[in-house]
């Protein structure tokens, strides 16, 4: 494990910017930027697209470690490259940004009120692969999407049955039991999920390091407990289909939260744009998310 990067995560103040939208989700990312569907004929040119905007981004002027910790990348991101560096080297060689990797292939079917990720059979590569591309840590998602202690159960298990390995093998995993915004009784299904989570968390051996990323809780400060466990090396926050102005809004009220966003991070910007308005764009974004997150 890189201590330097170790070390910037533990006490680094900014946010976690997420690039990691995969072959399901690519499309209405390039969408939003104004790239339709009929722009491209096959996923090779998807994701040059997608590729495109992605290093667009990480070279922009703003996009730097004096307000960005890490940002997450998608498979293909990290074996691609940037000015003739892979990505994580890109990264953290140019701009002083962790890297880590979004591994899961998606979700199941609804069970118990909740998704579980789909099985990664390739996962033992997969984190080999992560390894020598410099990658420091790895994010994967499942969904919670009503308040089933035996669905949360389930997906509480699972994500550290998989975090289990991926310490093993050197890396730091971001658990991440998404709770759907619009959950018929959220804030219930967030009393259940932090109970499974302290019971892991508190389960866990000296040597093993996880992250967490949660949809921002109904309660201000609801996941502040979990911050105090030896074990959690970060709480962040996805932005989960709110706008960034209400996850903004909701975020800075969380405090020691800091953000990991997506959609938000990238809302406003557009392939049309000229590089100086591209720029800006994205520096006022990424301003806004620091501030929510250091609140």
């Amino acid at each position: 494990m890189n201590m330097k990067q170790l070390e910037r995560m533990k006490t680094g103040k900014g946010f976690i910017a997420a690039l990691d939208q995969s072959g399901g989700s690519t499309p209405k990312a390039l969408e939003a930027y104004g790239i339709k569907k009929s722009a491209y004929k096959n996923d090779v040119e998807m994701y040059e697209l997608i590729h495109a905007m992605r290093s667009r981004i990480m070279e922009s002027p703003g996009f730097t470690k004096e307000r960005i910790l890490a940002a997450i990348l998608f498979e293909k991101t990290m074996d691609s490259k940037v000015r003739g560096l892979f990505s994580a080297d890109y990264l953290w060689e140019t701009k002083g940004i962790v890297t880590f990797l979004k591994i899961d292939k998606g979700l199941a079917d609804k069970e118990n009120g909740c998704q579980l990720m789909k099985p990664i059979p390739d996962l033992e590569d997969l984190l080999k692969r992560a390894k020598e591309r410099h990658v420091f840590g790895t994010k994967m998602r499942s969904v919670i999407k009503e308040a089933n202690e035996a669905g949360i159960k389930a997906v509480v298990d699972q994500q550290f049955a998989f975090g289990r390995i991926i310490s093993a093998a050197g890396l730091v995993p971001i658990i991440e039991p998404e709770v759907d915004i619009s959950a018929p009784d959220k804030q219930g299904a967030e009393r259940i999920l932090k109970v499974e989570l302290l019971k892991r968390l508190k389960s866990l051996d000296s040597q093993t390091l996880v992250m967490l990323k949660l949809t921002i809780p109904e309660e201000d400060n609801f996941y502040e407990e979990l911050l105090e466990l030896p074990g959690v090396l970060r709480v962040v926050a996805l932005s989960g289909g709110y706008s960034r102005e209400e996850a903004n809004a909701k975020l800075a009220r969380n405090h020691r939260l800091i953000a990991s966003f997506s959609r938000a991070l990238s809302e406003g910007l557009n392939v049309g744009q000229t590089q100086a308005d591209f720029d800006r764009v994205l520096d006022e974004s990424i301003q806004s998310i620091y501030l929510a997150s250091i609140a």
